[in-house]
């Protein structure tokens, strides 16, 4: 028979029992973990360089024998330390023009704060309950992705919640804290 669930809180019914070392531990023991794929603009390549990378993609995702998922999630940006820096250059600056570039990149700051701007991140994302499965999944993505031109590394607890939160939340960020404890 199922258990009946009657919390209200989402974190009291996800089979999530923390974040560690990189890794979702799941109540069964399963853990999950992956990489985090750095952003590349690929459209300022060459048509030549952008057919060898998506090639090489293609490639690189048919030789993937595992059960993977990709994510995408938006991780809101904090460019306050930058724009108090800006402030006190500004303060600290005689030079009419140069005050009005430094007031120009003020005003730009404001607008991205203003308008919620965030990083785009892109994940890959597996499961297993063998950890020496899991770090060589890890190191078999790196390297794949390192010969599609692309930089990855192993997610951070940081990255694992941000993920869950844009899960959990819809992508809508939230000003009370990350949903799943340290």
């Amino acid at each position: 028979m199922a258990k009946k669930i009657s919390s209200q809180y989402t974190e009291d019914w996800l089979p999530v029992e923390g974040i560690r070392n990189g890794m979702i531990i799941c109540s069964n023991k399963q853990k999950v973990t992956g990489v985090k794929i750095a952003p590349r603009n690929i459209f300022i390549l060459d048509a030549q360089a952008q057919d060898n990378i998506l090639i090489s993609l293609k490639n690189f995702y048919n030789m993937i024998d595992f059960e993977f998922w990709l994510v995408v999630a938006d991780r809101p940006v904090d460019i306050s330390v930058y724009m108090s820096q800006l402030q006190l250059l500004y303060n600290d600056t005689q030079s009419p023009a140069i005050r009005k570039i430094i007031l120009q990149d003020i005003e730009k700051g404001n607008s991205f704060m203003s308008n919620n701007i965030v990083d785009t991140e892109y994940y890959i994302l597996f499961r297993d309950a063998n950890e020496d499965v899991l770090q060589k999944r890890i190191r078999l993505l790196i390297n794949g992705l390192a010969g599609c031109g692309l930089n990855a590394s192993q997610v951070s607890n940081d990255d694992l919640r941000i993920v869950l939160e844009n899960f959990l939340n819809g992508g809508v960020s939230t000003e009370f804290g990350t949903v799943m404890p340290s």
